[in-house]
């Protein structure tokens, strides 16, 4: 070995030690299993990091996609008087840059009757063209359809609530609506039997569960809301652009009126699985963390056993810095081919994460993620690029700086020293 070689910055034969000192020996069995344990630490907590935070994301994209579906990005309610011009109104909102569509709308609260039993759920009427802008329920059909909605008096059910009535395409729902007609004796219940024209089924159990399309008309006579409705619904090309499209709203309906936006409604739900994700993200990366410290003892109990081959190292020409490089390439290749083994397992979880439920409830017999209650009947997983990119680079900068201060403990070693007893 010459001199030039053992002094250039990351030569052949410090990449040759430092692979060396990877491969185990009998008499370096524990050692061996230490960096295993600590490969297999960084691999599993990269692994389930992105795991996690792939879920979440995409639970946050699916809860979003799906109030967003059926809720409008602004709601228009009436605050001095009815909203009972509110063609006029809807089609210079529609004329605002920046709109995609506005839905008019009644909506009230009602018990539903059917042969399987009784439960609340909410009325909103709607006019067919209305109904076949949300897609989210128009394409989402699993018996019958929207077709002539407006023609009669049938109603469109979700799946959840369908089954708990008991009821298929074509039998009879009676509504009942506390706020009926003004008798001598108070107000009498209103009760009205309606034909299923259709059932749909979003993926959200909470609407599912509860929603029950109308025909405007039919909901206006019902709710007794004679040529006006509660509230009109603004859809727009940008949901995070809501703030700037609030004032243009406003002057385009030009009336007194109360506006609010998709954020104020759901704040506080969104709120929560933000604090959520962030706390997750910090917990997961302590695994990372745990890992890297288990590099840390590693290199130490190696750099003692191999003080004897360092001091010959040295004697041999091998400079400290060149002593501290093959401990940290030691180190580093762990944490690197552990990093890389935790991205791919990562990855091939979250593109198969909804199999991987179904295999795991079915060896269980458990239903692991119940639509009752986390609202989606599906497990979804939406890897972001960003914060990928940022759990690998976590995990490649902690193992990095776990090899520093063992890779310093080798380089300061006397030759003197650890030979004395050799």
């Amino acid at each position: 070995m010459s001199a030039s070689e053992t002094k250039a910055p990351f030569a052949s034969f410090e990449w040759m030690m430092a692979f060396r000192y990877l491969r185990s020996r009998r008499r370096e069995t524990f050692i061996s299993i230490i960096s295993w344990l600590s490969f297999c630490g960084i691999m599993l907590g990269v692994a389930t990091l992105i795991i996690v935070m792939a879920v979440m994301n995409g639970f946050r994209t699916e809860l979003l996609d799906k109030i967003l579906g059926i809720n409008g990005h602004l709601v228009i309610q009436p605050q001095d008087s009815p909203l009972t011009d509110y063609d006029t109104i809807a089609k210079r909102v529609e004329g605002v840059d920046g709109v995609r569509y506005v839905v008019p709308f009644v909506e009230g609260q009602i018990l539903a009757s059917g042969p399987g039993g009784a439960v609340g759920a909410l009325v909103r009427g709607m006019s067919g063209e209305s109904v076949s802008k949300l897609k989210l329920v128009s394409s989402n059909v699993l018996q019958g359809s929207f077709e002539g909605f407006d023609d009669g008096e049938g109603i469109a059910l979700g799946s959840r609530i369908a089954r708990l009535l008991g009821v298929v395409l074509g039998d009879s729902v009676t509504l009942i609506s506390p706020k009926g007609a003004v008798t001598p004796m108070g107000v009498a219940p209103r009760i009205k039997s309606y034909k299923v024209k259709a059932v749909f089924e979003i993926g959200m159990s909470e609407y599912d569960s509860s929603f029950i399309f109308m025909p405007l008309a039919a909901a206006q006579a019902y709710f007794n809301q004679d040529q006006k409705v509660s509230a009109i619904e603004v859809y727009v090309d940008d949901p995070d652009a809501v703030g700037q499209m609030r004032p243009m709203v406003e002057e385009a309906v030009d009336r007194q009126i109360y506006i609010t936006d998709w954020r104020f409604r759901n704040v506080t739900f969104f709120s929560a699985l933000e604090v959520e994700r962030n706390l997750m993200f910090i917990i997961l990366t302590l695994i990372i963390l745990v890992a890297a410290l288990n590099i840390i003892s590693g290199l130490i109990m190696l750099v003692k056993d191999k003080g004897s081959d360092i001091a010959i190292l040295r004697t041999m020409g091998a400079t400290r810095a060149s002593i501290m490089r093959i401990f940290m390439m030691t180190g580093a290749a762990i944490g690197f081919v552990g990093t890389v083994a935790g991205f791919i397992l990562g990855l091939l979880v979250c593109l198969n994460i909804e199999s991987i439920r179904q295999f795991v409830s079915w060896i269980t017999r458990t239903e692991l993620f119940s639509p009752e209650l986390y609202f989606l009947s599906k497990l979804p997983a939406d890897m972001d690029v960003t914060e990928t990119v940022s759990v690998v680079l976590i995990a490649l900068v902690l193992s990095f700086l776990a090899t520093l201060y063992p890779a310093w403990r080798a380089s300061t070693l006397d030759p003197v020293e650890a030979l004395r007893y050799e």
